[in-house]
């Protein structure tokens, strides 16, 4: 039985999309997901299953947009693409020391997207890139560095150039999750 880690886009965020992370496993449950669980209340549920990551995701996403009237991307991992996430990170322990000396926040971040984009896309996209924020596509994951904060920043907010649903997820909030998959 593989497990999966669905992350769902916009969830309890600034007073959006609320969402009891109880209600949710209880009706993800119900669709025959096994050893559901949760990680705060953004959207970020583990489980196991048999089916396939597409069919997962489709499933899901429309329970919770039946079930909650809420239609949030929903953007799937596997046990394996996470460790591969935290592996590949593409910067330097000394690049992300200083960038977390001067953030206001996390620093580090992925933005898991639901395909890889074009290298039109990529290229576009990370012409936003500068000294105070730096971004590296791999396939469907986009690593972002901010030397300031995420708010605001050119990288976090133009993140649609890329024509792909996406989801980002702090350095720390990945690694718990990452822990939480291999605990079980």
């Amino acid at each position: 039985m593989a497990k999966y880690i669905a992350f769902l886009r916009g969830i309890n965020v600034g007073g959006h999309n609320k969402l009891k992370m109880a209600e949710l496993r209880s009706a993800l449950e119900k669709l025959g997901l096994e050893n559901v669980n949760t990680y705060i209340q953004s959207g970020n549920v583990l489980f196991e299953s048999n089916e396939s990551q597409d069919r997962l995701q489709v499933q899901i996403h429309s329970k919770i947009e039946k079930g909650f009237g809420i239609s949030s991307p929903v953007i799937m991992r596997t046990k394996e693409e996470l460790q591969e996430i935290i592996r590949e990170c593409p910067f330097s322990e000394q690049e992300i020391k200083e960038a977390d000396a001067s953030s206001k926040g996390e620093c580090l971040h992925v933005a898991m997207l639901s395909q890889a984009p074009s290298q039109t896309e990529i290229d576009n996209y990370l012409t936003y890139s500068n000294e105070k924020e730096k971004g590296v596509v791999k396939g469907k994951n986009v690593y972002l560095l901010f030397y300031n904060s995420i708010r605001n920043s050119k990288l976090g907010t133009h993140l649609d150039k890329l024509g792909q649903a996406a989801t980002v997820r702090n350095w720390k909030t990945l690694n718990k999750l990452l822990t939480m998959t291999e605990a079980k």
